[in-house]
C-alpha cells in the first residue's frame, strides 16, 4: 500500500534542502532515483521546510532516508525533522 510521509523541519530553511538534494545528486524538477519514490514535493512554512513525498511503502522510503538521507543530512549540519507522519494512501492517480 502506498504512503504519504510528511516530514517537517523547524528551523531549516531552503537553501539547505537545496544543498542537501545536490548532495545527493539530484536536480530540482528532475528525476528522482529513490527505487519507490512515485511523488516528492518541498515547501518553505514560517517556521522550516515541509517535505512531502509519496512512497510505494513506508519500508522503502525508511530504507532511502537511512542510506541515503540521514549521511547527508548529517554531514550538512542539518537536524533531524521535528515531525514525521506516515499516511496510508487510500489511490492516486498519475499524469497521462
Amino acid at each position: 500500500m502506498a504512503v504519504v510521509v510528511q516530514q517537517t523541519f523547524t528551523g531549516s530553511t531552503l537553501d539547505q534542502y537545496d544543498e542537501a538534494v545536490a548532495k545527493l545528486g539530484l536536480t530540482a524538477g528532475g528525476p528522482h532515483t529513490a527505487p519507490g519514490l512515485l511523488f516528492h514535493y518541498v515547501v518553505a512554512t514560517d517556521d522550516g521546510v515541509e517535505i512531502t513525498d509519496i512512497w510505494t511503502t513506508r519500508e522503502g522510503f525508511e530504507k532511502f532516508a537511512q542510506e541515503e538521507i540521514v549521511p547527508v543530512t548529517q554531514e550538512l549540519g542539518i537536524v533531524p525533522p521535528t515531525s514525521v507522519e506516515f499516511i496510508e494512501v487510500h489511490n492516486f492517480n498519475t499524469a497521462g
